[in-house]
């Protein structure tokens, strides 16, 4: 007996320091990969908004939402990541009551200004690719600017408001807060539940997806009418060269038909801009519909989990799983400026101008336009075959005219 005793306390000293050391690794490899994800977010995202105010051509409308929606992002890394770091590293809330409520208030309401922010941008390019030519005339400086103060302001009336009134919660749950200030856990009332969880997440994400189905399917159809045009007008040229068209006595209107064809064929800097701009939106499009698709399956998971145990009060999860859920949910704020650097040429030759200026000391040239980096444009390189030809008619008509006034004056 004496042995086994021995034994036994032997192995729970050995264990003991064994558990310890599990536990400060665990502390240590959580802590790496919430820091890692909190300064990426912020520095990712002030890149985004240097680039844009540094590069001009990245000063458009669309741009606006990015540079908000950034700057909503950066503000999620600095003041609800940095608090759930504090609570998942020590296991307890340090801050006392009051900023409890303050805490759950902006990760409340930064994550509403995110999601609102991506509906707006798709608002903005369904209104560009599907209705073009109502797009200047709807989508002002002035609109742009009351879309965004509008998903600013009203999430205020869903995070701060009901949380310092106290009417988020049960009775119950207030009380416990009071006795244990220690503790700070967002436990929500069912009405609360749905009605947050539709504002912030359903309600926009299901307008999201149905404006991004209506692009899609209105950029397959330009495309196939484009290349189908393209096509039918190669055709009937090759049938022009054969001699085929111009074998019947019906000159004129297959004259037209002829002049029609070039027109096709020979691309004109009108057309090309056109062709350019669509090109540019269907790019732009494709980018931010891969934002608003990270950020579903980022918060997709959460949401389910909120409205589930806050309808369900016998369903439990535990501390692990929820600081998962969030630290999923907030990793969204991290990808965006990824997802603009792989995705998007402008943004990633910008974000590398950007970085070689912050970094190298010697570089004190302007800011680029980025126009240099985009030498394989068509609308540049006609442009420069044009430039090339009207100078070199210019400088052929002044050598004649001097050539003349020479020859009179003799």
């Amino acid at each position: 007996m004496e042995n086994d005793t021995f034994y036994s306390t032997a192995t729970t000293q050995i264990a003991k320091p064994n558990q310890e050391w599990t536990h400060y690794l665990i502390v240590v490899l959580k802590a790496t990969i919430m820091g890692s994800i909190i300064i990426v977010s912020i520095f990712g995202n002030l890149l985004v908004i240097v680039s844009v105010m540094r590069h001009r051509k990245l000063r458009i409308i669309t741009n606006y939402y990015v540079i908000s929606l950034a700057f909503a992002d950066m503000l999620v890394a600095m003041f609800a990541m940095t608090f759930n770091f504090s609570v998942q590293i020590f296991d307890e809330w340090l801050f006392g009551y009051f900023m409890c409520d303050v805490w759950n208030s902006l990760d409340v309401y930064f994550s509403t200004v995110s999601i609102l922010h991506l509906c707006c941008i798709s608002v903005d390019r369904y209104i560009a690719i599907v209705k073009p030519l109502r797009y200047a005339l709807s989508m002002t400086k002035t609109v742009v600017a009351f879309m965004l103060l509008v998903s600013w302001i009203s999430p205020a009336f869903l995070s701060f408001l009901p949380i310092f009134m106290g009417w988020y919660a049960t009775e119950e749950h207030l009380k416990s807060r009071s006795e244990h200030p220690e503790m700070c856990e967002f436990k929500v009332n069912k009405l609360y539940a749905i009605v947050s969880s539709s504002m912030s997440f359903w309600i926009p994400c299901t307008i999201m997806i149905y404006m991004y189905l209506a692009i899609f399917r209105e950029a397959n159809k330009q495309e196939k009418d484009m290349y189908n045009r393209h096509g039918a007008a190669l055709l009937l040229h090759q049938n022009n060269t054969n001699g085929d068209m111009l074998s019947n006595s019906g000159g004129s209107s297959k004259t037209l038909t002829l002049h029609e064809i070039n027109q096709d064929l020979h691309h004109t800097p009108t057309k090309e801009r056109n062709i350019n701009k669509m090109k540019r939106e269907h790019k732009a499009a494709r980018t931010l519909s891969i934002i608003m698709g990270t950020f579903i399956l980022c918060w997709l998971p959460f949401f389910l989990w909120y409205v589930s145990i806050s309808l369900c009060t016998t369903c439990e999860c535990s501390d692990t799983v929820v600081g998962i859920l969030f630290w999923i949910g907030y990793f969204n704020s991290t990808l965006n400026p990824l997802i603009y650097a792989y995705f998007n040429k402008d943004f990633r030759e910008a974000f590398k101008n950007t970085l070689q200026c912050a970094f190298c000391s010697l570089c004190r040239r302007p800011p680029s336009d980025l126009d240099r980096f985009d030498i394989r444009r068509p609308s540049i390189r006609y442009d420069d075959r044009t430039r090339s030809i009207y100078s070199e008619t210019y400088l052929k008509h002044i050598d004649r005219r001097r050539s003349s006034e020479f020859g009179s004056s003799l």
